[in-house]
């Protein structure tokens, strides 16, 4: 049996820091619905009979019944592939749940929190949903596979082996325990970044988002393409967002004013499609206001300025000189040559006291 596999889309999500340049909030999210028009072709296509969604289709506090007509109908035409959604902690089937209260297509299966089996001929399919934003656990490593003979497939959304304290809070599970249960596939979803081949044999399986969703997402994203029988799985990770958000660095050890940088900043040959943040580093030889420099910037893909760079001084001269810098850089010369302190930390401090008696 052929199936494709995507989490995280995220409908209607706001957007925030795109909006702060620009109308790029609104183009990524007519992006979002040009990606799922483009995965349904291809479902249409490729005659794909299962598709799973595993969570966070959408956001449950900004998303439009618009927005949910137009998957809906998305939905409509492909009548023949059966459609099975476990609600994630963006859109938990709670009361006010689009997936409670809207008239979904008849060939949409939508999970809630009781976990069940929806027996086919030959696959049977488990899932269960989020019923709040945050869950520790929704009890999928205590499900009993009914028939072992056919193939079983559960769909889940949540944190796998995280040991952050966050994790706990959206259905967290070891991986070693979703092995003993006997799945033959394990579609999951919450992690935007696709982890589908870091172990051999890999059938316990992150999609990623089919759409980055801002700077800490870069990279390629998809879905996942797969075929099935049993003691045999097939997978593959196929792009399907055209547009990265990228990091890019830009040294300004040598460059000596604010229109200077400026100058470099939109002369910088970036590619057309994709969203840039630039990194600022080296050494800087005036200050450098980033919300100054956003209104001066003409090169569109620029979407975010951070400044990692460091004040360009020379620590033995400051402290020869006669006034209060020269007696604070004197004190943090005295003190890192004690190494009582660490070198990182001192030369922090250092800067923004510094940065507060040139303000003086």
């Amino acid at each position: 049996m052929k199936f494709l596999h995507i989490a995280d889309m995220h409908f209607d999500t706001p957007f925030k820091t795109l909006n702060s340049r620009g109308n790029f909030g609104e183009i990524r999210r007519l992006d979002q619905r040009e990606i799922f028009k483009k995965i349904i072709n291809y479902i249409k296509e490729k005659n794909i009979g299962y598709f799973f969604i595993a969570g966070d289709l959408y956001e449950n506090e900004y998303i439009r019944l618009s927005t949910i007509e137009y998957i809906n109908n998305l939905f409509k035409e492909i009548p023949e592939t059966k459609i099975f959604i476990t609600p994630g902690n963006h859109d938990p089937y709670i009361n006010n749940s689009m997936y409670k209260n809207f008239n979904w297509n008849n060939n949409v299966k939508i999970f809630t929190e009781k976990i069940e089996c929806i027996e086919n001929e030959n696959v049977d399919i488990y899932g269960v949903g989020f019923n709040d934003f945050y869950c520790g656990t929704l009890g999928v490593e205590n499900i009993k596979i009914k028939n072992p003979e056919k193939i079983n497939i559960l769909i889940v959304h949540g944190a796998l082996d995280g040991s952050a304290d966050n994790y706990m809070q959206y259905n967290f599970m070891k991986k070693n325990d979703l092995k003993k249960l006997g799945f033959d596939y394990i579609a999951l979803g919450h992690i935007h970044k696709p982890d589908y081949n870091s172990e051999e044999n890999q059938y316990i399986v992150y999609p990623g988002s089919p759409i980055s969703l801002g700077f800490d997402e870069l990279g390629k994203h998809g879905i996942i393409i797969g075929n099935i029988e049993k003691n045999n799985l097939k997978i593959e990770f196929m792009p399907i967002d055209n547009r990265e958000f990228k990091e890019l660095e830009l040294d300004v050890t040598n460059i000596t004013q604010k229109e200077e940088l400026i100058e470099k900043l939109n002369e910088l040959n970036l590619e057309e499609n994709n969203l840039y943040k630039i990194i600022l580093i080296g050494k800087r030889n005036f200050e450098i206001n980033i919300y100054e420099l956003y209104k001066f910037i003409t090169n569109k893909n620029i979407i975010k300025i951070k400044n990692n760079t460091k004040l360009n001084y020379n620590l033995e001269e400051l402290a020869n000189n006669r006034n209060l810098k020269g007696i604070f850089a004197q004190e943090i010369l005295e003190e890192l040559n004690k190494n009582n302190y660490d070198k990182n930390i001192l030369e922090n401090v250092l800067e923004i006291g510094l940065e507060l008696l040139e303000k003086q």
